[in-house]
Order: C-alpha cells, then structure tokens, then sequence
C-alpha cells in the first residue's frame, strides 16, 4: 500500500485527549498497511492567542517575527502528537515546516508555496516512522521562517502529498465535508459527496471553511484528490477530484462571507497601477477585481477578506483613493457552480430573490463557476437562505458548501 497523508485542523487538536484519539485514528491507518505522513495544525484557537499577544507588545508587528511567533504553535501540536503515537508503541517523528523540504516565497505572514524537496521525510518512512509535519509553515529561499497564510496547513498536506505521489490525502476537520450552504446558516443544507476543483475553490474564495483555496489550486495543478471528512466519524465526507459530475441546474452551492472590505472608486488609471503595485508589496491579496476605461477616467473596485484586512488596506486605500472609497458594511453571497454564467436564467432568479428581501445590491461579479453580490452586511444570512431556498439545493446531494 502506497502513502497515505492526513491533516487535522486545530478543533481536532485542541485538547490532550482529542491528539490522543487523533494518535489512535493514524496507528489504524498504519496499521492497515499505509504509511501515514500527518499534517497538524496549532491547538484549538492557540494561533489567535499568539497573535493576540503580538498586538499586546506591538500596534502593527514586524511580518518576519509574526511569522517566528505563529510558528510555534504547529511545532506544539506535532511534538504532543509524536509522544502520543510512541505512548502507544509506535515509531513516530515531528519535524518543522522547514526541516520537511517546504520552501517558499519571502512574502511574511502570507508566503506560497514554491516546491517541496521531502528528503527528510522520505528517510523516516523508510525507517518505518510516522512522520508528523508542522503545517502552516516552511522556510523561504531566504532562509527565513515563513507562514502560509489561513489554510496553510491544508496547503501544506497537498504539498507534501503531490511530492510524495501519496495515494490519497485527507484533510480531516469539525465538519463532514462540504456542504450545499453553511449548516449554521441554513439548516437544511445537505453534504456534497463530490464536487470538481474549480468549483470548490471557488466555494473556499466565497467563504466556505471545510478547505483552503490555494491548497485546492495546488491539488489540480498535481491532480491531487481531497478526501474533507469529520474527525472521528465513519462517514465518507466529500472528495474533491477531476471529472466530478456537474450540477443539473449549474448551481452547486451558495458560499457567503457576513463582512469584506469593499473598496470602489472613480480615479486615474495612474493612481489604480500605483495601488495595485503597493498592494502586491504589501501582501495583501484582493478579490473580484474590476477596472473599467475611459480615456484619462477608471472606475476601479475590489474586495478584500476580513483575514487580510487592517490597517495596512486602510492606509493604502487612504493614500491613493481617499478614505470614502473605502466600506466595511457589506457582505458578500455566492452561488456557485460549472457553467453558472452560460445561460443568464440562474442571474435573473437570483436577483429576483434579493430583490424580494429588499437585500440592496452594492455589487456584483462573476467568473465561470460563479455570481457574486455585495450586500448589506445584515442582508447576508437572509439571502444565503432565501437562494438557497430558490435554488432548490435543499436535500440534493449533488449541491455544496462550508
């Protein structure tokens, strides 16, 4: 049997007993022949308390020693992992992000992922080891201790799997894969048992928790399938892969994020070249990006996650478009799925639907696989059950989201 590599999330580590059952869970993968290569990530909320911390001794903390900092706290779940698996009789080695061959970009705090070189590991499964990777973490070409940024230990799994041609890698968390909306929103929303990678990356930029969406791009770019399960259950969860059956209706789900950052401004072609230049050195990643035209004039607007915001995109927007270009009252709905936009019947409906709550519609984008609407921020559970109501996803197995 070929490599098996498994990622538990923080919930799935938050306390001794739960590394214990994760420590159980992997000895019965080995034990079934695989060997077994697990990503951790830092115990239950242990990274916000670091960075917490950081913003107790530091208004705006260097990137490089956030990074040094937040590191620490996959290296504590790795450590209490390998001393539980040799509790109970087996060989097992923790190693850093760095000492696994993870190399990145120099970018603190949000680095990608530029090859793995997985000697190291490599060596300990031939000595018959578990081997127990810190995830979110690597080293750069600099040789500098870097973080990947939120989902980096997925990221980190889907790495290590694509360089050691694993046979599978699973990716195991709180929820049982993902689902047609998420289930604290809508309480009908069904588990998807398959679903292709454009979709659900898609789904993780709208908002969707259950995976990453660099860890999904880097799975497609290697052909990588994703098994998301829920820790300790039996059930299959949903597998990401290539050639997953699409959705009769084109609408697979519908993903939201309550609160962005929505930046919209008429300015100069100029002064939007000289933003985006400043942004890509800040390392601030921006979404639904749209430019319009017209001799001297542009019409520029973007959004901006609430994990990239603060007050680097603040002083940024401030200092090439002024500070009303700037909101931070809306949210955002996204209906997603292949072909969404072939036909504008799935369009028409959904503004139908926000239309009838009296959800005003700020913005709108769209991509091959989705329709995105900036919305008041209050409008958001609202609309994520109404389309999703109208969308008939309720009990349709072929539906999605986090």
């Amino acid at each position: 049997m070929g490599i098996i590599v498994q990622k538990y999330g923080g919930s799935s580590v938050a306390t001794t007993d739960k590394i214990r059952a994760v420590a159980e869970h992997v000895l019965e993968t080995k034990r079934a022949g695989h060997e077994v290569v697990v990503v951790v990530s830092a115990m239950g909320d242990a990274t916000d308390e670091l960075l917490a911390k950081a913003h107790e001794v530091a208004r705006s903390p260097d990137r490089r020693e956030l990074d040094m900092l937040l590191s620490v706290g996959e290296r504590i779940s790795m450590a209490l992992l390998a001393m539980a698996i040799r509790e109970r009789g087996a060989e097992a080695v923790s190693l850093t992000g760095s000492q696994s061959g993870i190399i990145t970009t120099a970018s603190h705090t949000n680095a990608r992922i530029m090859e793995v070189r997985p000697f190291r590991v490599q060596d300990e499964l031939e000595a018959g080891r578990v081997v127990i990777v810190a995830g979110y973490q690597g080293v750069s070409y600099k040789r500098d201790i870097t973080t990947l940024g939120r989902g980096g230990s997925d990221t980190t799994a889907v790495a290590l799997a694509a360089a050691l041609e694993a046979e599978a890698c699973e990716i195991y968390s709180d929820v049982d894969g993902v689902f047609t909306a998420d289930p604290r929103v809508v309480a009908d929303a069904t588990n998807l048992p398959e679903l292709g990678y454009a979709e659900m990356q898609e789904l993780a930029e709208s908002g969707a928790k259950v995976l990453c969406a660099q860890a999904v791009e880097f799975a497609k770019q290697k052909n990588i399938a994703i098994y998301a399960k829920k820790t300790g259950a039996r059930t299959p969860g949903t597998v990401v892969r290539t050639n997953a059956p699409a959705a009769p209706s084109g609408v697979r789900g519908v993903a939201h994020e309550v609160k962005v950052a929505s930046i919209a401004t008429d300015t100069t072609p100029e002064r939007v070249d000289a933003f985006l230049r400043a942004v890509h050195t800040a390392g601030v990643q921006l979404k639904q990006q749209t430019l319009s035209v017209r001799g001297a004039a542009a019409a520029f607007a973007a959004v901006v996650s609430m994990d990239e915001y603060g007050p680097v995109v603040e002083a940024l927007v401030a200092e090439h478009f002024g500070p009303d270009a700037l909101r931070t009252d809306l949210g955002a709905v996204s209906l997603v799925g292949e072909g969404i936009t072939r036909t504008q019947d799935v369009l028409l409906g959904a503004l139908d639907v926000l239309a009838h709550l009296n959800a005003q519609v700020v913005g709108m984008s769209t991509s091959s696989f989705r329709l995105t609407f900036l919305v008041p921020s209050s409008a958001v559970p609202d609309a994520v059950r109404a389309l999703h109501a109208a969308m008939a996803l309720e009990g349709r197995p072929e539906a999605v989201i986090a």
